[in-house]
């Protein structure tokens, strides 16, 4: 259709999506997504929606695709809760590692903004945030630990995780951030042989 833009959602969801990973909700401004996507301002707002639209857009996307990953890696937790947990480290530390992408992650980015954020974005960065708790507390449990001590740990490595995203971006290498990881997967294997021990 003569004089219409076209463009694939998907390239240009994945492009504002880096565009706020990199700069962060407050200092993206339109005019930054417009060169990010390739869009003009007026197509941005008739085919995305306004910013806070278009960034819960990037949100979810952003919490489907490596959501799944999540889940992935803990489908082995009713066998293997430890081996679980690992995998669940994995995803986010191969996903600092790439070259490709962005320090950091978009949802721990986003959450130590909500004081900026109107409250619709804030309340779905408080959502993206609770999911994963909730995740890894289905997962221990399924993986044999007790209610309270999955709520605990479940708690706990969501803290180290998102911190692991904190660090890269100050500059820790993947070393220190293997380091990080193995402590907190040392103190849930130490909790998880004692609860079988009392079981």
């Amino acid at each position: 259709m003569a004089g219409k833009k076209q463009f694939d959602p998907d390239t240009v969801l994945d492009a504002a999506m880096i565009q706020f990973w990199q700069a962060g909700y407050a200092d993206t401004s339109v005019d930054d997504l417009s060169r990010a996507t390739g869009l003009n301002r007026s197509s941005i707002y008739s085919s995305l929606g306004d910013k806070d639209t278009l960034f819960i857009r990037c949100l979810e996307r952003y919490a489907t695709r490596y959501g799944g990953k999540y889940d992935a890696a803990l489908s082995c937790a009713a066998d293997r809760p430890l081996a679980a947990v690992r995998a669940f480290f994995e995803v986010t530390l191969e996903r600092i590692a790439d070259p490709d992408l962005p320090d950091g992650c978009l949802v721990a980015q986003s959450a130590m903004a909500i004081p900026v954020l109107s409250s619709s974005v804030a309340a779905r960065t408080k959502e993206a945030v609770g999911f994963q708790r909730t995740r890894l507390r289905a997962a221990l449990k399924a993986g044999g630990s007790h209610d309270e001590m999955a709520e605990t740990f479940a708690i706990h490595v969501a803290a180290v995780n998102q911190s692991l995203a904190v660090m890269s971006r100050t500059g820790a290498s993947a070393e220190q951030l293997r380091a990080v990881v193995d402590v907190t997967l040392d103190a849930l294997a130490r909790a998880l042989g004692a609860s079988s021990r009392g079981a």
